[in-house]
């Protein structure tokens, strides 16, 4: 990445709070830079299958293995980024809770796996974004039905994983900086 001012958002709890196994946690990089968010991921591989779909935008992408990195603004426009191990993406914009806007989201993303690891460079263009980002959280998700694995950086409330949980953002000004 380009920028010096680089967030790390390490997912190592589950979404509920408690902690997750060393083996499945991930890490989230980024940066925001005059022509956009780059995006780095290193996460474990759990071997699921990969969508049965071309590499690239792939909607209900978390459906299979993904980490995900939403981040906000103020006025809750948000960007939803999910990147899976074997190619796929898919780059949402909301404006409100779910009030998805905009779908049509072109990313430069690569990813490669490495054995027990995959990671992942991908870079969102400056007007994809929302105007003054102040908040982020990250997600992970892997295993098979009936196995699911949900984790979180930043841990969320409820009966069941709701990513989209806004208030469980934290301000970027908390997050870790290098």
């Amino acid at each position: 990445m380009n920028s010096s001012k680089h967030l790390i958002l390490p997912i190592d709890r589950l979404w509920d709070g408690s902690i997750a196994d060393a083996d499945e946690q991930a890490k989230v990089v980024f940066a925001l830079t005059p022509s956009g968010m780059n995006v780095e991921v290193t996460a474990r591989f759990h071997g699921d299958p990969a969508p049965n779909q071309p590499v690239g935008q792939t909607d209900g992408l978390w459906n299979y293995e993904v980490v995900e990195l939403f981040v906000a603004n103020e006025k809750d426009e948000y960007l939803e980024l999910e990147i899976g191990p074997h190619g796929h993406y898919l780059a949402l914009l909301f404006s409100g809770k779910r009030l998805l806007t905009r779908q049509d989201i072109v990313v430069f993303c690569q990813t490669t796996i490495d054995g027990a690891l995959w990671r992942a460079t991908a870079h969102v263009p400056q007007s994809c974004l929302p105007h003054n980002l102040s908040r982020a959280n990250a997600y992970a998700i892997h295993g098979r039905e009936g196995a699911r694995r949900f984790l979180a950086a930043f841990p969320l409330s409820g009966t069941q994983p709701d990513f989209h949980q806004l208030n469980f953002f934290k301000p970027l000004t908390d997050i870790v900086r290098v």
